[in-house]
């Protein structure tokens, strides 16, 4: 199984919105024969490549799987009936499928007499697949928070200068991380102070550009921000009294009005993941990316109205996983980042520091809700690793994957 969860991780990056899954089928006599990840949408799911490769040897023999193979046919068939027709007869899974439309594999395994366990490495493979299980299970996309800083905590200098604190080894490794994100988002803060394009560096080999965000409550994109300069689909986030910051007629960005974190009615209208469709609003892969995005269910999103707060980042959580936005990739300044923590929706956090000190200006986190030490947001620290002359911390939010409240 653990070689099943190497597997795996190759497909990060390029199966969204469909999960990493890796498997290993061993032959009878409990031999490696095959083995296989799903590498892209569309594409052959893992179970099929292993199986291809292992030819008649499956026969009689194991497959290990990182998630339950799915028993509904989209656009490949269902995995379950591929193993029964190989002929396995122990199957191992590490994590259940949580998803109705596409569980029920290990049952119909089970009604054909194969053996199925559940549960080996669950805690690596969840880890593996962090991003797709949260938008499965909370019906949104899995939020990674990406900051640099010096050793004592500083985003930027008293001048407000930033560029740069990190290597370019470290920027270069941002790039990758980017280019694995269904989406990049930055607050109009970022924008305005930085001018970012926020965009994966050319010649990554994901190949295809992650949508653009910007959390812009007021409408203040200016025209000439470089956001808008075609080279990647993007999203202007809106409170539904802000004015178009677009000039009339331009095409260079979708617009998605949603309410101020005060004005959201608690209501049941909000859609869960079965509910979530195909590409309304801004593709990500290819089509047209400059119309005006639009909720499904018409109108733009006006639950109320008031001025002054700070988007409702839940429910832009929520409309990106309508269009199949499985991860983001949060590099939005210190405001921003506080108000995803405030609200809870901060699954990972990278940070780069640089080992240098700067003693005055601006702080990599803004208000987080903290107000005394029992508030604090421990984490849970995952990985740490050089990268250049700096130090890449990757930590989680919590000790376990977020689960659908029953």
């Amino acid at each position: 199984m653990a070689r099943a969860v190497e597997l795996a991780a190759r497909g990060h990056g390029t199966t969204s919105p469909n999960p990493v899954v890796g498997c290993v089928i061993l032959d009878a006599g409990g031999r490696v024969a095959g083995e296989g990840f799903h590498a892209y949408a569309g594409g052959p799911h893992a179970e099929v490549v292993a199986l291809r490769e292992a030819g008649e040897r499956a026969r009689g023999g194991t497959a290990y799987v990182t998630l339950e193979p799915c028993d509904h046919t989209g656009r490949t068939g269902p995995c379950s009936r591929v193993l029964l027709a190989a002929g396995i007869a122990r199957v191992v899974v590490a994590v259940p499928d949580p998803t109705p439309k596409a569980a029920g594999g290990s049952a119909r395994l089970r009604e054909h007499g194969v053996a199925v366990e559940t549960g080996l490495l669950a805690e690596e493979a969840e880890r593996v697949n962090a991003e797709w299980l949260t938008y499965a299970r909370l019906g949104r996309p899995h939020v990674t928070w990406k900051f640099a800083a010096t050793l004592d905590g500083r985003s930027a200098a008293a001048d407000g200068t930033s560029q740069w604190i990190t290597s370019p080894e470290a920027r270069a490794d941002v790039h990758r991380l980017r280019a694995r994100a269904d989406a990049i988002m930055a607050g109009i803060g970022t924008v305005l102070a930085d001018d970012p394009r926020l965009t994966a560096r050319p010649g990554l080999p994901e190949g295809r550009p992650p949508l653009r965000v910007v959390v812009d409550s007021d409408g203040r994109t200016p025209p000439t921000a470089r956001v808008l300069d075609g080279e990647a689909p993007t999203l202007l986030a809106l409170a539904p009294d802000a004015p178009d910051p677009l000039p009339a007629g331009c095409r260079a960005a979708g617009l998605l009005r949603v309410p101020r974190h005060d004005d959201v009615p608690r209501h049941d209208d909000v859609p869960r993941h079965d509910d979530v469709p195909r590409h309304d609003g801004v593709p990500r892969h290819g089509g047209d990316p400059l119309h005006e995005a639009v909720p499904r269910h018409g109108g733009d999103l006006r639950h109320g109205g008031g001025s002054g707060g700070g988007l409702d980042l839940g429910l832009l959580l929520r409309e990106l996983a309508r269009r199949e936005v499985v991860s983001v990739f949060l590099e939005g300044g210190p405001t921003l980042a506080g108000s995803f923590l405030r609200q809870g929706l901060v699954d990972r956090v990278v940070a780069y520091l640089a080992p240098a000190l700067l003693g005055s200006g601006a702080a990599a986190l803004g208000d987080a809700g903290v107000t005394g030490i029992a508030g604090i947001h421990r984490l849970v620290l995952d990985d740490v690793t050089r990268v250049g002359p700096d130090l890449r911390l990757t930590a989680r939010t919590g000790p376990a994957l977020p689960r659908k409240e029953q």
